[in-house]
């Protein structure tokens, strides 16, 4: 898969994951990637300008289904400008991730264990890994083996009053933990 379909599938990820958070609005949304995820996605090197000039071909990828998506920087940091339509397609178009949106509502009670959540990643593969985190900013490590679509790496912090969570794109979280 290229680097243009990966970031696409990603955009529309985490567009799937505040819908199911938020609720669905037609509405316009930014999403900010720094360069060091983007170079992973592209499996590049690119500085920024480079990098920039790599965007502009972007929305030849999302037209059919994100539409035009506009993309300005700030140093290192991206935004991606998706429109209503973007919006609006993800909802439409895409199913429903009905594991985003069960660790959503996990993660939303005040009673949730990390029981609760290993237990919700066992139910969906067999061909888990969890792994305790020696970080501060993190307790646990949990994410899908093999033969699963989901390829993130999701991070929890029990607060004691309820639980966190982070998803990163694998290369990203060997970029930060490793």
């Amino acid at each position: 898969m290229n680097g243009y379909k990966i970031l696409e599938n990603n955009l529309i990820d985490i567009i799937k994951e505040e819908q199911a958070k938020l609720g669905y609005r037609k509405e316009k949304i930014r999403l900010y990637y720094p360069l060091s995820s983007l170079n992973n996605i592209f499996s590049s090197q690119d500085n920024v300008y480079e990098m920039d000039e790599r965007l502009k071909k972007l929305s030849e990828y999302t037209n059919e289904t994100l539409g035009e998506v506009i993309v300005s920087n700030k140093d290192d940091r991206f935004c991606f400008y998706i429109n209503e339509q973007g919006a609006e397609y993800v909802h439409e178009n895409t199913k429903e991730d009905e594991f985003i949106k069960r660790l959503i509502e996990l993660v939303g009670k005040h009673e949730t264990k990390m029981q609760d959540i290993e237990n919700l990643f066992l139910s969906k593969a067999s061909k888990v890994h969890i792994e305790k985190m020696e970080d501060n900013e993190f307790d646990t490590l949990i994410y899908f083996e093999e033969d699963s679509e989901d390829t993130y790496y999701y991070c929890f912090k029990d607060e004691g009053f309820h639980i966190i969570y982070h998803r990163f794109l694998p290369d990203d979280y060997k970029d930060i933990y490793q």
